[in-house]
């Protein structure tokens, strides 16, 4: 803090002082709340309740996303907070559902196969938190996809089956790990929501959250998976359409021109 800042805070009344400091850290207990989720996921695994797990990670989501907005609309961000931030991040969305696809499925292939599935799934996870501490602020879009997509992902196929799968299930489970961990440090592009904001059709952003909650609340397991598979293949469907319509825009413009027209 500049001196500057530190005579002004010294002049506010001490009720204003209070709430101002309040607003600083109020975005940091959001963030420990994810932190705690992530925990608490970790060890619902290791007791084998794979569900209350996976619902954890997905309420360490939402309190991920609280913090940041928070952060933005009181204009607290700072160099701490977002290390918190990611650090928080790695263990909620990066080993929790790690060990959660392990013990949930993973374990019942080969071993090893599932072991190196669920580690390459933590360290691509921490690596794409690296890049986009680097990146932070020069894109309006996520490069890769974020690691709490990739832990919501997991999160949700393992609430809508329930149950341990067989050999086939787990085996599938294994691709499904592999590529979400190279979704995450790919260059793929996938849209952001930090710029949603309630402007002049805010009556339409409203009536989708709510129906969203709706959904989420009476048909949790299929409303969780569509958003979490949804959102995995929203940036290579995204890749693959600009892909076809830049080969049809320049297979047009090269094509040579048609026969002239006789009188």
């Amino acid at each position: 803090m500049s001196l500057q800042e530190q005579f002004a805070e010294e002049e506010m009344p001490p009720r204003r002082r209070h709430l101002g400091r309040t607003v600083f850290i109020l975005p940091s207990l959001f963030t420990v709340g994810n932190i705690f989720c992530g925990y608490y996921a970790i060890i619902s695994t290791m007791r084998g309740d794979f569900d209350q797990a996976a619902k954890a990670i997905g309420i360490a989501i939402i309190l991920d996303a609280l913090d940041g907005k928070i952060a933005r609309l009181t204009n607290s961000e700072t160099g701490f907070g977002v290390q918190l931030d990611s650090l928080a991040d790695v263990i909620s969305f990066g080993i929790a559902p790690s060990i959660l696809a392990f013990f949930w499925a993973l374990s019942n292939v080969d071993f090893r196969l599932g072991w190196i599935a669920a580690f390459t799934f933590t360290i691509c996870g921490a690596m794409r938190l690296a890049r986009f501490n680097v990146q932070a602020g020069r894109f309006k879009h996520f490069v890769g996809m974020p690691i709490p997509a990739g832990g919501g992902t997991i999160a949700g196929i393992v609430h809508f089956f329930g149950r341990q799968p067989g050999p086939v299930g787990a085996g599938i489970l294994v691709a499904v790990v592999f590529t979400l961990a190279y979704l995450m440090i790919s260059t793929i592009k996938y849209s952001s929501l930090k710029n949603l904001t309630l402007g002049r059709k805010s009556h339409f952003t409203i009536l989708g959250i709510a129906l969203l909650v709706a959904l989420i609340y009476n048909y949790s397991r299929w409303t969780l998976l569509a958003l979490g598979c949804g959102y995995a293949l929203s940036g290579p469907v995204t890749r693959l359409v600009h892909m076809i319509r830049h080969r049809r825009r320049h297979h047009e413009e090269g094509a040579p021109p048609g026969p002239k027209p006789t009188a």
